[in-house]
């Protein structure tokens, strides 16, 4: 079933010293009929902290590949992340970086994974295209909607392979529940709601000395100049409206609302219309949306309801599950809630709904990593690719704004930009502290 029929037929009646293998240029990776000919794929970490070590330890236990460089602005941090690999390979061979640029220079590097702060992703992302990188690219995909248009224009122009790191994608219970949603097993679609996270504020911090091991201007990047306090660049940096829209996007949002996209088979399309309500912090560091309400009214007159889990336990009984941050499906017939290890429906017998061989199917990715290795080997498809991320990613932009504005806003999905609403449009990019810039 094509995109704009299931818009337009599923409503409810709702209103080091380089390695040198020999490789096989980058331009043509991704593209139908590349084949990656080395044994191993040669990968860079740019971001050692939390996620970019999760994804270390999974990638340097591959027998296909061999992770070669590691980038840090923290020394501890890239210190810490070569003697792990370091100690897998048995050798000294791992190069370590301050600057992200000096690693995608590398000629011998095939990928890298991009796991830094939010308001970095698209600078680093759009210079691993020019370099010609592969890339699994953590979430969310920018910091505003004008990055997201521009990341997604260098990806498309240099045809590097791209995985996104929404990685419910690659979830079996997910892709069942939007599969049942998408054969109407749920009867005639309702709604959909999403349970987000939301956040405990703390005071204002104390001004701190930077730390001799951080180099703090190349952390600040793109972002205002702003006293160094050690809260801030901890993982809280995604509750500062400087470098992450918080749990409305980064902090989490974006992975329930990529799934509710693809449940409306939405991938190149979005919702018309967004109202929304918001509340930050009075005083202290954090002043990302805390709590939330967002709706989001696509083209048939369905809604997707936005909201932080605390607020939302309080309006949609299923949120009370042991997991309140998931999706949940409505429809005439039933509903199912869904979040990571935990699945549950009314009546009970719809998860127990084989999908027919007939029924529309998705793409299966039992392991978004391997996904995206496959797809840099062989130029298969990746499960989350850049145009499905951006679209994702405008939702959650346009939620944002309709927070701060606190009226209902108009969208055009051709042209990507709010109705004839200067004032909301001015809201879709930020200026970048000099000399950075898109």
């Amino acid at each position: 079933m094509k995109r704009r029929n299931f818009l337009k037929t599923s409503a409810a009646g709702v209103g080091g010293a380089a390695l040198a293998p020999t490789i096989i240029p980058s331009k043509v990776w991704g593209q139908a009929g590349s084949t990656f000919h080395n044994s191993k794929i040669n990968m860079g970490f740019i971001g050692v902290g939390g996620m970019g070590t999760n994804h270390l330890k999974r990638c340097v236990a591959l027998d296909d590949v061999r992770v070669v460089a590691v980038c840090d602005v923290f020394e501890s941090k890239r210190q810490a992340a070569k003697a792990r690999v370091d100690a897998q390979y048995g050798d000294d061979s791992c190069a370590t970086y301050n600057d992200f640029r000096v690693l995608l220079a590398r000629p011998d590097i095939d990928a890298v994974c991009i796991s830094t702060p939010d308001y970095w992703h698209v600078l680093m992302g759009m210079e691993a295209a020019r370099q010609g990188k592969a890339m699994y690219y953590e979430k969310p995909m920018s910091l505003t909607a004008e990055e997201a248009k521009a990341m997604r224009d260098c990806i498309n122009r240099y045809g590097v392979t791209f995985q996104f790191g929404t990685q419910q994608r690659s979830d079996a219970r997910f892709r069942y529940v939007v599969e049942l949603f998408r054969n109407h097993y749920l009867g005639e679609p309702k709604r959909i709601v999403i349970g987000s996270a939301s956040y405990v504020e703390v005071g204002p911090q104390p001004v701190e000395p930077v730390p001799e091991e951080l180099d703090y201007d190349l952390w600040l990047g793109p972002s205002p100049i702003a006293p160094y306090t050690t809260l801030r660049c901890t993982r809280n940096w995604t509750l500062i409206r400087d470098y992450s829209l918080g749990c409305l996007s980064g902090a989490w949002g974006i992975h329930h609302v990529d799934i509710a996209q693809w449940a409306m088979d939405a991938d190149d399309a979005g919702p018309v219309a967004v109202e929304g309500w918001g509340q930050r912090p009075a005083e202290g560091l954090y002043d990302t949306f805390q709590y939330f309400e967002v709706e989001h009214t696509y083209p048939n007159g369905l809604t997707v309801l936005h909201v932080d889990h605390i607020k939302g336990r309080e309006k949609v009984p299923q949120l009370n599950a042991p997991n309140s941050m998931g999706v949940l499906f409505e429809g005439s017939e039933g509903w199912v809630y869904v979040a990571r290890g935990y699945i549950d429906s009314e009546p009970k017998s719809l998860i127990r709904t084989p999908i027919l061989p007939s029924d529309i199917r998705l793409p299966v990715s039992p392991n978004h990593w391997r996904n995206f290795l496959d797809a840099v080997r062989n130029g298969t498809p990746t499960i989350c690719p850049v145009g499905p991320g951006v679209k994702s990613e405008l939702v959650c932009q346009q939620a944002e704004i309709a927070c701060q504005l606190g009226r209902r806003l108009y969208w055009d999905n051709d042209q990507e930009a709010f109705i004839n609403d200067a004032e909301a449009n001015a809201l879709l990019s930020r200026p970048m502290r000099s000399p950075w810039t898109l």
